[in-house]
């Protein structure tokens, strides 16, 4: 994959939905839930300030962190599908 995002923009790969719950009943592809989960795979430079200087990021490339439900924007590139979202979308790093 060659994309880099720009200013306080990550790229996320999202974790595969569950298949089954816990209790073993298998999901149809309509009953499964959007992850809120994945693993970061591309990392903006930074947001720049006000007076010019750039906040560096505080998550980095390979990091694996919790996102809203409906967070970002839904791109494929090569065939696989991505999150694009700014940083402050993201909830914590696991």
């Amino acid at each position: 994959m060659n994309i880099k995002p720009l200013a306080d923009r990550v790229v996320v790969k999202p974790a595969p939905a569950e298949e089954k719950t816990k209790g073993g009943i298998i999901l149809p592809d309509t009953a499964k839930e959007k992850p809120v989960q994945g693993e970061v795979v591309a990392v903006g430079p930074g947001r720049v300030s006000d007076d010019g200087k750039t906040i560096p990021m505080e998550v980095k490339k390979g990091d694996k962190v919790l996102y809203g439900k409906y967070s970002g924007t839904e791109v494929t590139i090569d065939g696989e599908e991505y999150l694009i979202m700014r940083e402050s979308d993201l909830f914590a790093i696991v």
